[in-house]
């Protein structure tokens, strides 16, 4: 979304497992720095960047040094003790009204000027319901808002406005529009583009912020129906929980960034180990504070600030000292909000008042390090969550215990399907149940691989550290990469398959005739973690991925792509899982050439409209990958839960790194080669993440197909315990998962027991059955479907298997 702020620990398992995933999770300076280093063509653009940008906008390298070249640990005793409003928060509101009284002489030299705004519908507003003409430095958003209704105007959390132009003495340097974004420089936070990026005057705005130019577009936007509304929402009510955190404990606030349900804050609570730690009954002290704020309708106002004047107001802090100190370039402006005591470094925007929360939860706590590092001083961390109606929080309660009872942790352990064990943390160990599963899972896309004219590969687990450096992935995915000497020289284990792939590709001479090639791998692929990002399935260091790759000709991606997103439905469609399609183009700092870029664009857009209709999928602009447009692909799972796990990638950069060409036939000289456009693809993503996402899907409920227990033989009488066993082994030899319960529990036990392990059916069988060589069939739900000839269920059991049902 337009200004979507997100924890990279908290999405990345949102994020499919290949190369775009590592460059969107670097650093945004980082990937400046390599984009510059590879194309002169971007030095232009980061000539024009260094003068800033507008809100909302991804951020741009910054000057000064960086927060990885200072001290370690730097909290220090600027927490001691638990204080409750402690003295530095008077002081540091004292030296906020002094700001305060420069801003405002500044603003009195601003001089007004009537501007004109244009609604949704195309309607011109310039003055409101008495007439009062609209003015720059005046006019807000919320004003805008009453003169079509003033119910509008409070249901409203955010505007989003497009202008037309800036009145001449706005200078969006001088308002702290310029230089970084510090929501995005406080060292964990992702800020994604949207599609109104694409024109870079659009920006979303605070209600109570006065418009500073004629408005060719403003949009209101409300909670319920979008989400950069709901972002804004939860990044003010992150500050809410940091004024009361402040006010109870006196607790130094680190970051405190909105997510996609919810928000946190995290605070230095004094050393680790220290009596300052977060506890489960500091939430309903935290809650009554929050409502008290609440009540008081606090307004979020918003200060410009110089580089000095931030530091002066954050003495004492050394963590918002940091991130001045080696975030705002010096000479800059960067912006702060204040709610009643607190004041916060922020970009915004924010609600207009506390007042407009309605219903707050403190969700649960943690412990994480500074900036993510484990080498960091140790931060206390408190999640919350808030709605604008009681009535939604109550829903969301009750999402959360189904939620809980889904969790893929609970039921892997309760069907005995996985463990983990600190001697390899991030690392599953498959039980025998499991690996049914996961192995069913692997054969499900080797069926499909089969029929589609994919050809399977093996390749190393582990490469010479130049590989890497060759695919570019070393200098800024060497950290999250496991690596190790070998004879003096620097190896490491794969994170990934597509640089060895373009090896086999480059192995021999290739003609056109042979492309395409579809390269799929199920090699298994390590990433070095953080501990403490490590989640169940969904964040591990050890896993595998039904990971392809397509080498192709320019004219054949049309078809490729289609064939993909036809692979894609086909497992969606089996999972009983539904899906949207995005395509996302050409960033500002693509590498490569603008016409090819068009042609691929045009393929993958023909492509979409033949496999899903126009209308049926939307653009994302300038969201691509800078190696090529992708084709993202979001899932829905039976709680309404979006997962982004397939994914449908062009690649233009690889196969110029590695030097791949094919033979084009042609003899005319300087066409007789020609490069491969590569095609990342996937469909599971990782298989342990598909694992877990089914696991809640299903609630544990697994399809038959997929099932790990699939029949149980429950004897009326163990006289008839021989007869069950001849039913299992015929059973298990048409590879069916089949067991018998010889124990002594009572029959409508063994029933009952085989229904909570969730085997899909029970064979009961009694002197009836053994004399008519059948067996009568119960499910799971207790639903009894009588008595059947054993050869005609294993042909039904056949049929369920062979359909995936």
């Amino acid at each position: 979304s337009h200004y979507t702020i997100t924890m990279a620990s908290e999405v990345a398992t949102d994020i499919p497992d290949d190369v775009a995933s590592m460059w969107k999770t670097l650093d945004p300076a980082v990937r400046a720095a390599l984009i510059a280093s590879e194309s002169k063509e971007v030095a232009d653009e980061k000539k024009e960047a260094a003068g800033g940008g507008v809100e909302g906008r991804r951020a741009k390298a910054s000057d000064g040094p960086r927060m990885d070249d200072t001290p370690k640990f730097i909290g220090g005793d600027s927490f001691t003790k638990r204080t409750s409003n402690p003295q530095w928060i008077k002081v540091r509101s004292n030296v906020y009204d002094a700001i305060k009284e420069r801003r405002q002489q500044e603003l009195e030299t601003k001089v007004p000027a009537d501007i004109e705004v244009t609604m949704p519908d195309g309607k011109i507003l310039s003055a409101d319901k008495e007439g009062n003409k609209y003015q720059s430095w005046r006019t807000t958003p919320f004003e805008v808002a009453c003169t079509i209704s003033r119910g509008l105007a409070d249901n409203t959390q955010v505007a989003r406005v497009t202008y037309t132009d800036f009145v001449s003495d706005y200078d969006p340097a001088e308002d702290g529009m310029g230089g970084v974004d510090l929501d995005e420089a406080m060292g964990e936070l992702s800020v994604e583009d949207s599609a109104d990026e694409k024109n870079k005057m659009t920006m979303l705005w605070d209600l109570s912020r006065p418009l500073v130019g004629n408005v060719s577009k403003i949009e209101f936007l409300k909670f319920d129906n979008d989400a950069d509304a709901r972002t804004a929402f939860w990044h003010s009510s992150a500050h809410v929980l940091g004024e009361a955190l402040e006010r109870l404990y006196g607790s130094r606030l680190t970051i405190g960034p909105p997510l996609a349900g919810g928000f946190y804050y995290d605070a230095y609570m004094g050393e680790s180990g220290s009596d300052g730690a977060f506890k489960e009954d500091d939430y309903k002290a935290v809650e009554a504070e929050v409502q008290k704020i609440v009540k008081q309708k606090q307004k979020f106002e918003r200060m410009v600030v110089t580089k000095e004047e931030a530091l002066e107001m954050f003495e004492g802090n050394p963590f918002k000292e940091q991130i001045i100190s080696t975030k705002v370039p010096d000479g800059s402006r960067t912006t702060v909000y204040r709610c009643g005591d607190l004041v916060d470094l922020c970009r915004g925007p924010h609600l207009p008042n506390t007042g407009r929360i309605k219903a707050f939860a403190a969700t649960r706590h943690s412990a994480t390090n500074w900036l993510g590092d484990t080498d960091n001083d140790s931060l206390q961390r408190m999640y919350g969550i808030t709605f604008p109606d009681k009535k939604m929080l109550k829903v969301w309660k009750e999402n959360q215990e189904k939620a809980k009872e889904r969790d893929h942790r609970r039921i892997a352990a309760k069907q005995e399907l996985i463990m983990f064990h600190e001697l390899s943390a991030g690392s599953a160990f498959w039980l025998p149940h499991g690996a049914r599963i996961y192995n069913k899972l692997v054969n499900f896309i080797r069926e499909h691989y089969w029929k589609r004219g994919y050809d399977e590969v093996i390749t190393p687990n582990v490469y010479n550290l130049d590989l890497w450096h060759q695919s570019g992935h070393a200098m800024h995915y060497k950290d999250a990469m496991f690596c190790f000497d070998v004879e003096g020289k620097e190896w490491a284990m794969k994170p990934m398959n597509c640089p060895g792939h373009c090896l086999m590709f480059g192995g021999k001479i290739r003609s056109y005739r042979d492309l395409p090639l579809r390269f799929a791998d199920f090699g298994v692929l390590h990433r070095n973690e953080l501990s403490g990002a490590l989640s169940g399935l969904t964040r591990v260091r050890r896993f595998q991925q039904d990971d392809a790759h397509i080498f192709c000709r320019e004219d054949q991606i049309e078809q490729e792509v289609i064939g993909a997103l036809d692979f894609m439905k086909s497992v969606y469609t089996t999972f009983g899982m539904t899906y949207k399609l995005e395509l996302s183009t050409r960033p500002k700092k693509a590498l490569g050439d603008i016409e090819l870029w068009n042609r691929a664009e045009a393929a993958l857009a023909r492509a979409m409209n033949e496999f899903a209709g126009k209308g049926g999928w939307k653009e994302n602009p300038e969201d691509g990958a800078f190696y090529g447009p992708k084709i993202d692909i979001k899932v829905m799972d039976a709680m309404e839960r979006v997962h982004q796990c397939a994914t449908i990638q062009l690649d233009f950069q690889l196969p110029i790194r590695f030097g791949l060409e094919y033979n084009t036939g042609i003899k005319e000289e300087g066409k007789q080669f020609a490069r491969p456009v590569m095609v990342h693809r996937a469909m599971l993503g990782s298989v342990e993440r598909m694992f877990a996402v089914l696991c809640e899907h299903y609630g544990g409920k697994w399809p038959f197909w997929l099932s790990p227990r699939q029949i149980m033989i429950v004897p009326v009488h163990k006289e008839w315990n021989d007869y069950c066993q001849q039913v299992r082994d015929r059973l298990h030899d048409e590879g069916f998962y089949a067991d018998v319960d010889l124990s002594k529990a009572t029959f409508q036990k063994k029933v009952r027991n085989a229904q909570v392990d969730q085997y899909n059916f029970q064979l009961v069988v009694g002197k009836a059955e053994v004399e008519n060589g059948t067996v009568n069939i119960r499910t799971r739900d207790n639903k009894v479907e009588g008595e059947k000839k054993l050869e005609d269920l294993i042909a039904y059991l056949k049929e369920m298997r062979a359909e995936h049902k």
